[in-house]
């Protein structure tokens, strides 16, 4: 079964969409670096600057407020708005298409894509803006960058610009392939595994959702019930599986577009760059060391809790002995539950 799009490909794909890299010839590698170039040119410049005129308003925002956070409400909502520009608005522009029929002329590998970053940054952006009006002050995590009487002058360049970089570097796991005309495919798997692979995206996507989503709801729960560090549902996995879902979300597209013919090496820079920020910037790293700092001083408790916890449970990937978690078995069947609804999904749609 084709699962693949059924957008228009690049000419360099014409009647061959498979281009086998390692047999080039030096012309046709040539050709694919410099193809690779114009990728880069026709989708990194203008997120970066889509990502870059966003993180100025935001940081307009913050400065007036003086609240650092809301660059955080930029994250899921900045990406959706870029996966909607490069799929549907900048289609129609080169076009002429109304915007509907500009969407219609994706493929479903690439309407899946569209749809996927969509929830995800819905999702997200609704629990870090419903939190934030909630607490109606600053994160907690930000409270030092606050109190540096510098640190409005050049937070643009050391904090919103950069985080725009990361965001334009993300999205290259959709733009390439939301892009009208858009990729020379490069057969990265025998196209007998596409229809596995295809299933094992969709679950990795639905998996990695409901882990997010579930951390959310279960640490709102907690905090309603007891000031003790939560260590249970999900958070039994590891520390902090909100984190991990969402990576598992953004390795879900590149694996999607590989099952499809549609994978560039490109896509893989966007769950990469979005596992380092998460796992040694801004994620994981910043939320502990906030934490820690915070716990010391005002819930000696808790920071017991934590230091315990750090000594059983892994932070980011679980340990092997997390295969037998009930609740990773759950996950992996709530993963199962999506291929199958996409299947059935699809089948209708394109019946």
């Amino acid at each position: 079964m084709d699962y693949g799009s059924k957008g228009s490909v690049s000419p360099a794909a014409a009647g061959n969409p498979h281009i086998r890299i390692p047999n080039m010839k030096p012309q046709a590698m040539a050709s694919a670096t410099t193809n690779v170039l114009g990728l880069l040119h026709d989708n990194l410049l203008p997120s970066l600057n889509l990502h870059s005129s966003l993180a100025l308003v935001a940081y307009t925002a913050s400065r007036v407020t003086r609240r650092v956070e809301l660059k955080d409400w930029l994250w899921p909502s900045g990406m959706v708005l870029n996966a909607w520009y490069h799929g549907v608005w900048s289609r129609s522009a080169e076009t002429g298409l109304s915007l509907s029929e500009s969407l219609s002329t994706l493929g479903w590998t690439q309407k899946l894509l569209l749809g996927g970053v969509t929830l995800w940054g819905a999702r997200l952006f609704a629990r870090i803006a419903t939190r934030s009006v909630k607490r109606g002050k600053d994160d907690p995590r930000y409270d030092g960058m606050n109190q540096d009487t510098s640190f409005w002058n050049k937070a643009f360049f050391t904090v919103f610009l950069p985080e725009a970089v990361f965001q334009a570097l993300i999205s290259l796991s959709w733009s390439v392939a939301l892009q009208q005309g858009t990729i020379g495919s490069i057969e990265a798997t025998p196209p007998q595994y596409g229809a596995l692979l295809h299933g094992l995206a969709i679950g990795l996507y639905t998996t990695g959702l409901n882990m997010e989503a579930l951390a959310d709801q279960q640490l709102e729960e907690h905090k309603k019930k007891s000031d003790d560090l939560n260590r249970s549902g999900v958070f039994s996995i590891v520390r902090h599986p909100n984190y991990l879902g969402d990576t598992l979300v953004h390795f879900s597209f590149p694996l999607l577009l590989a099952a499809n013919g549609m994978f560039n090496t490109l896509s893989v820079v966007g769950p990469l760059a979005n596992y380092v920020f998460l796992r040694f910037i801004g994620g994981d790293k910043q939320n502990e060391e906030s934490q820690e700092q915070r716990y010391k001083t005002e819930a000696p408790k808790k920071y017991a809790q934590l230091e315990e916890w750090r000594a059983n449970k892994n932070s980011f990937w679980p340990a092997m002995r997390e295969v037998t978690n009930p609740w990773s078995l759950a996950l992996i069947g709530i993963g199962a539950v999506g291929v199958l609804a996409e299947r059935g999904l699809r089948r209708f749609m394109l019946a």
